[in-house]
């Protein structure tokens, strides 16, 4: 009887010290770690957040946008004003190039899958298609938005930090989630470029 008590007291002692181990890679961390399982999620080594400066036709700036890993995909998180009250369209473009007043520098909407523009579309959305931003009767805005199909981790197919970077468009009209190539959005009258 001893010996089964002395082994079940020594099972027990390592089980405590396997959990106080997990426990300082907790509080060193933030998370638990272990080597056999995938951390997906994870705020990537190389980069947590990009800083994007909205700039409109006059090339003033005229707010910010921060991008942040999250469990899939980024999160964008804008914040405007001296916009034009209403519904406008927001997308990541594929070139990270911002040239006022028309902001075309920028090129089409970041698609590394070559699927149709919108999120009402069968054979949509772009990676970079974004929910409709409401700017308020004062001309500002606060948003956050979903970008599931696309990563800040270099060297992926979809990454905004791909070479030459990507940029964040605003457009003058709503987008309405379906025409080609763009949504119907109107003109493109605030543009960030997103880069490391």
């Amino acid at each position: 009887m001893k010996k089964w008590m002395l082994f079940f007291g020594l099972v027990f002692a390592i089980v405590l010290g396997g959990c106080a181990d997990t426990d300082d890679d907790m509080e060193e961390t933030g998370h638990y770690s272990d080597p056999g399982i995938e951390t997906a999620g994870n705020v990537s080594e190389d980069t947590d957040k990009v800083e994007v400066t909205m700039y409109n036709q006059e090339k003033e700036a005229v707010g910010s946008a921060i991008i942040r890993p999250v469990y899939r995909g980024v999160k964008v998180t804008l914040e405007a004003s001296d916009l034009e009250p209403g519904t406008h369209g927001f997308h990541i473009h594929e070139n990270g190039v911002c040239e006022a007043p028309d902001f075309k520098s920028a090129g089409g909407h970041f698609n590394p899958t070559d699927a149709k523009h919108g999120f009402d579309h069968p054979e949509g959305p772009h990676a970079g298609d974004l929910p409709n931003i409401e700017v308020d009767q004062e001309g500002n805005v606060f948003a956050d938005a979903a970008a599931e199909m696309v990563t800040l981790d270099k060297g992926e197919e979809n990454s905004l930090l791909k070479e030459g970077g990507t940029t964040l468009v605003i457009h003058s009209d709503a987008d309405d989630y379906e025409s080609q190539p763009s949504g119907d959005a109107g003109k493109r009258v605030a543009c960030g470029v997103i880069s490391d």
